[in-house]
């Protein structure tokens, strides 16, 4: 069998301010790629859904719904959408997420939300964003194995633990770390890159887009 990879992480150009890869781009990389199917996942919105799965569908890729939803502790998590019933659920948790008290950094969705309405999502952990890398990180390793329980406890069998590899030191440092807690915990892994560009000769543009975004200088 040849190798195939499916990305699972993306952030479309409805991520604003964040994402630069406009839907139709993606889709064609797809199509140019023989990826059979993608998941777009934009920061705290589903923004371009429609459009997505519209172009998705009409050039013969599996769209997977989903969404990068960042949560009151200020970790953020991956939810893919696995049926109409799960789609629904990640509707309400992000309109909650803007109906609860909005903070200087935006919408934030609860824990609780999460307990009441995890069925028919499929929960990653976020990779460096999410509260057990960040624990680990912070050498907090019991916070990080609770973390890691409350998520199966709300998931079960349909919650991953992200690996990615950015070749950054965070990353690195605490990939052996990871790991074992999932081998140790039975919770299965799941390869994913956290994209927001299309290709290696976008980073400048995408590097001026965030500076932009957060009022600094590209030199900082």
């Amino acid at each position: 069998m040849s190798e195939q990879f499916i990305h699972l992480h993306v952030h479309s150009a409805y991520s604003l301010a964040e994402g630069a890869i406009k839907v139709k781009d993606l889709v064609k990389l797809c199509v140019k790629n023989k990826m059979p199917a993608v998941a777009v996942t934009d920061t705290n919105n589903l923004f371009g859904a429609m459009e997505f799965a519209l172009e998705a569908a009409k050039a013969g890729v599996q769209p997977i719904l989903g969404c990068q939803v960042t949560m009151e502790d200020g970790a953020q998590l991956v939810f893919l959408v696995q049926n109409e019933h799960g789609y629904q659920n990640i509707c309400k948790i992000i309109s909650a997420a803007y109906m609860g008290d909005i903070s200087k950094d935006g919408a934030s969705a609860s824990y609780e939300m999460l307990e009441t309405h995890s069925e028919g999502l499929i929960c990653l952990s976020g990779g460096m964003k999410g509260s057990i890398a960040q624990n680990l990180f912070h050498d907090q390793y019991e916070k990080a194995e609770d973390a890691l329980h409350r998520l199966k406890k709300f998931f079960g069998d349909r919650f991953y633990i992200e690996v990615q590899r950015h070749h950054q030191s965070d990353e690195n440092g605490i990939e052996d770390a990871l790991v074992d807690l999932a081998y140790k915990h039975d919770v299965p892994l799941v390869a994913t890159n956290d994209c927001y560009f299309t290709d290696r000769g976008a980073h400048k543009a995408h590097d001026a887009l965030l500076c932009i975004a957060e009022g600094r200088y590209v030199t900082e």
